[in-house]
């Protein structure tokens, strides 16, 4: 059986900035994805949003990790020229919400996170399109190129040593000492990793379940939140990130631009029982009532569908939000594995200061 120090499934933006950090750290590193291709899941389906820190709660995995991973991120692009544009974001509330919106500023306090408290005309100052009452500014806010920035995090990693095998399926592991025999595509397990590091998105509570001998309390359930985006037809007259106060699953229907001005709006949710990413044009409706809530003047029949994305949600509807689990031996006992459970956002954005964190974390 070949022997490899760590073995990381899944070649999503997490996925890779934890192989890069264990490549540059050292370790022989395999990468194994499913797909055809590096980010082809979630990492490719979603804002391309560089966020704040303004939701999480204070002392959490997700608002520590954003915070530090947002400035780490924006480095790394000036660095190595992946198109990012530090633009900002309102967070938008009218008159029955402005409670909400001041708790969202005070936690964006707590979590020391810049922002400003703007009035109505302030903000329509600002953004002349812009109906609200009261609006809260994250100047921090920006968006990224997320291909070319798996691309780079790739390319570090590669040039560290780290290998990456595409249309490779992990499809059983077992426990052996302190190590995991992985098998992929069906065949007998024929690869000895000291570490896997299981970094599979929204699967990844069905990877861990590969593992024999792995301690199934250990496993939450995955829960699977899709959620659909609608492009602009024409231009946004928006020079910044436009979002509602946040709603149950997810951040409301908000509008994002991408590096070349265009806008797009979502995602949605719609629990749904299994990964499906086709958009229902049906589900067009309630975009129109929710973006007219803050942009009246958007027209009839300027949505067109756009993609679906799928949320790494280990908590389902009604249930408390749940922050990231960064699940080590101390956790589960098994010293060889390192399971990433319910990275959703802002795990775009904390991917470095993620990655560097569990890779600490290794026995």
């Amino acid at each position: 059986m070949e022997r490899i120090d760590a073995v990381v499934i899944g070649a999503g933006v997490v996925g890779l900035a934890v192989a890069r950090e264990l490549a540059v750290r050292g370790h022989e590193t395999l990468i194994l994805e499913a797909a055809g291709g590096i980010g082809e899941g979630a990492s490719s389906r979603n804002s391309e949003v560089i966020h704040g820190g303004l939701y999480y709660p204070p002392g959490s995995l997700k608002a520590r990790l954003c915070v530090a991973g947002r400035e780490r991120l924006y480095e790394f692009c000036r660095e190595r020229g992946i198109a990012h544009r530090r633009c900002g974001k309102l967070v938008v509330a009218d008159e029955a919400q402005q409670r909400v919106l001041e708790r969202l500023a005070a936690n964006a306090r707590a979590n020391g996170v810049e922002t400003e408290w703007l009035e109505g005309a302030q903000a329509h100052a600002l953004e002349p399109g812009l109906a609200c009452a009261a609006a809260l500014h994250s100047p921090e806010s920006g968006i990224v190129d997320s291909h070319g920035l798996m691309l780079a995090l790739l390319a570090d990693a590669e040039s560290h040593g780290a290998t990456l095998a595409c249309r490779s399926a992990v499809t059983r592991m077992a426990l052996e000492n302190d190590a995991v025999a992985v098998g992929v595509n069906g065949a007998p397990p024929a690869l000895r990793a000291r570490l896997v590091v299981n970094s599979a998105g929204v699967q990844a509570p069905a990877v861990a379940s590969l593992i024999e001998g792995f301690p199934a309390q250990h496993v939450p359930r995955a829960y699977f939140a899709k959620g659909s985006y609608f492009s602009l037809r024409g231009r946004a007259p928006f020079r910044r990130l436009i979002y509602p106060v946040p709603e149950g699953g997810g951040l409301g229907i908000h509008l994002t631009l991408d590096l070349a001005g265009r806008a797009r709006f979502g995602p949605d949710v719609e629990w749904v029982e299994a990964c499906d990413f086709h958009v229902d044009a049906a589900r067009g409706g309630p975009f129109y009532a929710a973006i007219r809530r803050y942009w009246p003047a958007l027209e009839d029949g300027a949505l067109e569908p756009a993609y679906a994305g799928m949320r790494a949600k280990i908590y389902g509807p009604r249930q408390p939000a749940a922050d990231f689990r960064i699940d080590d031996a101390a956790r589960h006992g098994v010293r060889a594995v390192l399971n990433l459970f319910g990275i959703e956002s802002p795990g775009l954005t904390a991917s470095l200061a993620l990655a560097s964190e569990a890779v600490s974390r290794i026995g």
